[in-house]
């Protein structure tokens, strides 16, 4: 089992034009696990700190104090060290029309970290990996998809490209920011089921980042509640969900969509 842990973690940020020495703490003495086999949610309105820990997590930020431990260990930030890091721990961006360069292939996106990693050989290997890949994200005939470039995919389609670009190192942590935010609204149920489908398949652990509680409840082991770069609540889905502590966690539920609750009225 992999286990990926934040302990007390702190991510000031140096404001510019301000007094001297004057900064702003994104993130506050945060600590979180996300283990194999286990979705964790951090929900939070935007400024609430939620995309400032996945930077961190992804090592594109550094944190001004506390540590990132990755099964029990510091984890490295250069060389071999920091690519067997990111090997174990891979990200699903937010918009996937920014995070796929429009003038190369499918196959070019799923290729370059293939081969960065080590996984196969030769030029038919490599391709039927990426053939594999392509078909365990639902896109077929994954032969015709290989071939295409992002342009001629829907948004659906390239974020599940993206999902499939994350796998291919074979991580055992996938940190997905806001992965359905930016796709339409018919489409987002597909793609969280494939998350969820892919994590029990693979015993994959997700830290599933998000400001919708009503997907977290239902896509989640358990549910932190991210507000001001604290987290200010956390606990089982349901228990967070039905029995909310905190006053911010009830107001984020009287700001989501209930048909249940429209139906009785």
């Amino acid at each position: 089992m992999t286990t990926l842990e934040l302990r007390d973690v702190v991510k000031e940020y140096r404001l510019r034009g301000g007094r001297r020495g004057q900064t702003l703490a994104a993130v506050q003495n945060v600590s979180l696990t996300v283990e194999s086999g286990r979705t964790v949610a951090l929900v939070g309105q935007s400024g609430s700190g939620k995309s400032t820990i996945a930077k961190l997590l992804m090592q594109l930020e550094r944190p001004t104090s506390g540590q990132i431990l990755l099964d029990g260990k510091p984890i490295g930030r250069h060389g071999r060290a920091l690519r067997e890091y990111r090997k174990n721990v891979q990200m699903v961006f937010q918009d996937p029309f920014a995070s796929l360069n429009p003038f190369h292939t499918v196959a070019h996106h799923l290729e370059r970290p293939l081969r960065l990693h080590g996984r196969g050989r030769s030029a038919d290997e490599i391709e039927r990996l990426v053939h594999g890949l392509l078909e365990r994200v639902r896109l077929e005939p994954a032969e015709l998809v290989a071939r295409r470039r992002p342009h001629e995919l829907s948004g659906g389609q390239r974020q599940r490209v993206a999902i499939a670009r994350a796998l291919a190192p074979e991580p055992s942590i996938l940190v997905a920011d806001e992965p359905v935010s930016m796709l339409d609204v018919s489409i987002r149920l597909g793609v969280l089921n494939l998350l969820a489908d892919l994590q029990r398949e693979s015993n994959l652990g997700v830290l599933y980042i998000t400001h919708d509680l009503a997907t977290a409840r239902h896509f989640s082991d358990e549910i932190l509640v991210m507000r001001g770069g604290e987290i200010v609540e956390r606990g089982p889905s349901d228990d967070v969900i039905l029995d909310p502590q905190h006053e911010y966690t009830k107001l984020l539920l009287d700001a989501s969509p209930n048909p249940e609750k429209r139906l009785a009225q």
